[in-house]
């Protein structure tokens, strides 16, 4: 509101004084006029009459009045000084002029100064029997007076201003503040334990609604999270402690009474797989945290093609049922196309997890796994003809730890999918499933090559 009042202040201040400064500039060169008409007047009819004008022109200033001014003076003189004619309005000050001001006028033929208070002209005429200098004088009351007038307006009319705008500056910053004041109130009243609450963004199109529904979908993502690490935290805990659960339960019962070296190496056995099961959930657990940012990822050039080819390899090796049959769509002529920027362990650990579950969740444990490109992109299409996933699992099967109808008795923990979702994310891709019976089940990862980012 300040700011606002002291720029209005300061656009009518300039104004204001400008008309002001116009309207004196105005009145002084009026006046100047007048003084010059009546000083050209009076040498015409001196240059034409003679001496016999000098009544003539007493007279006239005797029963005229010179416009508007007061105090008037009007003298002629000759070029040597002497007073040819002297009038001075009856109360004013005798008209006295220097010589030194009479040799100036008759070097310069005409200037303008002031005599006190009055302002004056003097005016050096050459006819050809005469050379004379005339000097009017006189005091313009009416002018001054409208000035003054026009000033004493002026600046009613600035302190008028400036209230009026102060007052209207106030009642619309308090108007423009009230949503702001609203939505922080509002925003108080939010916090991590309830993040429900939604400010009230109302119907319209302007700044305050854009930022409340901004803040609204901020809201939206915090809650999201918020749910989605209460799951995780949720879940990570129920998986953890069913192991751990496992291995005490079976150390207690060993415990009470002697086995037999059988029975405790038949113990033991269960306990280590209970423990290499903690000991991979664990580890599936760091990858996720390690791809929520790229901060402290290795970046280079990765030919996917050969990570493909790797992962086709070491999916073979976990089970001698998992077959895996791997196409290459027509190669692109330029290798650039064949690499992306990224991690070359990350890259493999998504395309891993996938054709890994595609043999693992597949009655027949098997898959097909296809490399193409296409405008500087490339698209890895992992297929399962005999697994089917719902339309309802399909929105759930990216959350950490879902586990979906079609798994059985396969072990798991939900955390691959999530994982190689996170993975195709931080390289500027993106994975799409598609599901139907007839067809089975399709993920295609969608990546962009390094020539992409070398043509930005």
């Amino acid at each position: 509101m300040l700011l606002f009042t002291l720029l209005v202040t300061g656009i009518i201040s300039l104004l204001t004084w400008s008309i002001y400064y116009s309207a004196r500039a105005e009145r002084v060169n009026g006046f100047d006029r007048r003084l010059k008409a009546r000083a050209n007047y009076n040498t015409q009819l001196y240059a034409l009459m003679g001496d016999s004008a000098l009544y003539l022109l007493r007279r006239m200033d005797t029963a005229s009045i010179l416009g508007a001014a007061a105090n008037r003076s009007v003298a002629l003189y000759s070029d040597e000084g002497k007073v040819l004619y002297l009038f001075n309005m009856p109360g004013t000050t005798p008209l006295n002029v220097s010589m030194d001001l009479l040799n100036k006028v008759r070097q310069l033929g005409e200037i303008s100064f002031t005599i006190g208070n009055r302002d004056a002209i003097a005016i050096h005429r050459v006819t050809g029997r005469r050379t004379f200098i005339v000097v009017v004088a006189g005091h313009d009351d009416d002018g001054l007076e409208r000035l003054e007038t026009l000033k004493t307006i002026l600046l009613v009319g600035l302190a008028a201003s400036v209230f009026i705008t102060a007052m209207i500056s106030l009642l619309f910053a308090r108007q423009l503040l009230r949503p702001i004041a609203l939505i922080i109130r509002e925003v108080k009243d939010i916090s991590s334990y309830d993040l429900s609450h939604r400010i009230r963004a109302g119907a319209g199109q302007d700044e305050m609604s854009q930022l409340a529904n901004t803040f609204n979908a901020l809201l939206e993502r915090l809650q999201e999270s918020f749910a989605i690490q209460r799951r995780f935290i949720s879940n990570a805990s129920h998986e953890l402690s069913t192991p751990l659960t496992s291995v005490s339960s079976q150390v207690e019962v060993v415990l009470q009474k002697e086995r037999s070296a059988d029975e405790y190496k038949q113990v033991l056995s269960s306990v280590r797989e209970d423990v290499q099961q903690m000991r991979q959930l664990t580890k599936s657990l760091l990858e996720i945290a390690k791809t929520g940012s790229k901060d402290g990822i290795e970046l280079n050039e990765v030919r996917v093609d050969e990570v493909l080819l790797k992962v086709v390899g070491d999916v073979k090796k976990l089970n001698a049922e998992y077959g895996v049959e791997l196409e290459f769509g027509e190669f692109p002529e330029d290798e650039k196309d064949f690499v992306v920027f990224g991690n070359n362990d990350l890259l493999y650990i998504a395309i891993k997890n996938l054709v890994e579950n595609g043999c693992k969740y597949s009655p027949g444990k098997r898959t097909a796994a296809e490399l193409s490109f296409s405008n500087h992109k490339l698209f890895i299409q992992v297929v399962n003809k005999d697994s089917f996933i719902s339309t309802e699992e399909m929105s759930q099967i990216f959350q950490p730890f879902y586990r979906g109808a079609g798994t059985g008795a396969s072990r798991g923990f939900g955390l691959g999918l999530p994982l190689a979702q996170r993975i195709i994310a931080l390289h500027k891709g993106t994975i799409h499933v598609k599901s139907d019976r007839a067809n089975g089940t399709c993920f295609t990862i969608e990546l962009p090559s390094i020539k992409i980012f070398n043509s930005l």
